[in-house]
């Protein structure tokens, strides 16, 4: 089958992949479509760690081929979106309802995938970047059949991330203020949580002005090319700050925009080791920083809600699709993406 494979110096579209069957507790999942997130292109610059070779992608849609003993809640024939959280669901963290934080999602990555004899570790417990991928039951979410799965498919992570961290870790009020800093596929999201969770002023930044048009159609009420003139707009400050670029120096700048009382949520991804700076007195206003894992997600909850939401035209799903891809023109994909033309682009097989 074909697979998009990181051998640890370079990306290749094969054809001769093979996955094992499902084991106890697990689902066997044809992929229809899969979106291409940084957080995959990381993997391959060195930003994010991980053992190769590998089966990349972490965000998809299929459909279930085959479960495994145990597996109740899927049948083969349901289509579902892939979470990439692994939870366990029996530690003292999933059972507080904080299975982003499970110890036993993190850190452990299998190998069903093979090639040539050869073992290859599965990437985010997901590796949608392939015709078909085996996935612990809970990361395998029934969703309605008529929500297209290159929609669908962005629920698995830009959503959970982006939608997650407004509702859930940041928990937006009706009529309070917030800036986004980056309008890629997470910046996006975190605009229309924000327009969900009923946010008086969303304001919009990003140095590309191409996104203006999208970042307001998603519910920003101001567009910026820097963050200079938010004070214009919010001049006591904004309740809230998302960073969605993952920039060490916009983690200072994230909480310089902030009211008393405000909160600054990270959501870039930069290096393990980067280091940022910031004012420690600022603080002493009752500001915050809030790191966010996935959303602070329960996906089998979540996506559900997200679901819901899509059908009733709240949350914009297709309107996150730019252009699909064959997964073989993977290399395209990856490029329209380090481009900025892309809101997100998905791989289709």
């Amino acid at each position: 089958m074909r697979g998009v494979v990181f051998d640890g110096k370079q990306v290749q579209v094969v054809d001769d992949l093979e996955v094992r069957d499902p084991g106890p507790g697990e689902v066997l999942v044809a992929v229809a479509a899969a979106g291409l997130c940084h957080s995959d292109l990381s993997v391959v610059d060195g930003t994010i760690p991980f053992p190769p070779p590998v089966v990349l992608g972490h965000e998809g849609a299929g459909v279930v081929e085959a479960v495994g003993p145990g597996v109740k809640h899927v049948v083969p024939g349901d289509h579902v979106a892939l979470s990439t959280l692994a939870n366990c669901g029996a530690c003292a963290d999933c059972d507080r309802g904080r299975p982003t934080m499970c110890r036993k999602a993190i850190g452990m990555p299998g190998q069903p995938f093979s090639r040539d004899g050869q073992p290859l570790y599965q990437f985010a417990s997901n590796s949608s970047f392939a015709e078909r991928t085996v996935v612990k039951a809970v990361q395998a979410v029934r969703i309605p059949k008529d929500i297209p799965l290159t929609s669908a498919a962005l629920m698995g992570c830009g959503v959970l991330t982006g939608v997650g961290a407004v509702l859930n870790r940041a928990k937006v009020g009706r009529g309070e203020t917030v800036v986004v800093i980056g309008t890629g596929g997470i910046g996006l999201n975190v605009i229309q949580g924000a327009r969900i969770a009923g946010a008086l002023t969303i304001v919009a930044v990003d140095t590309n002005p191409d996104k203006e048009a999208v970042a307001r159609r998603f519910g920003a009420t101001h567009f910026l090319a820097s963050t200079d003139g938010v004070r214009e707009i919010l001049p006591t400050g904004a309740d809230h700050v998302f960073e969605c670029v993952g920039h060490t120096g916009l983690v200072r700048t994230a909480v310089d925009l902030l009211d008393r009382h405000g909160q600054a949520i990270l959501l870039g991804m930069t290096a393990p080791t980067a280091e940022a700076t910031f004012l420690p007195a600022a603080m002493f206003l009752d500001k915050s920083i809030l790191g966010c894992r996935y959303g602070s997600s329960r996906p089998q909850k979540d996506i559900a809600l997200y679901a819901e939401l899509y059908r009733t035209g709240a949350l914009l799903l297709d309107e996150l699709v730019t252009a699909t891809y064959p997964v073989e023109e993977f290399a395209r994909a990856v490029e329209d993406a380090e481009r900025g033309k892309v809101a997100r682009g998905v791989l289709t097989f």
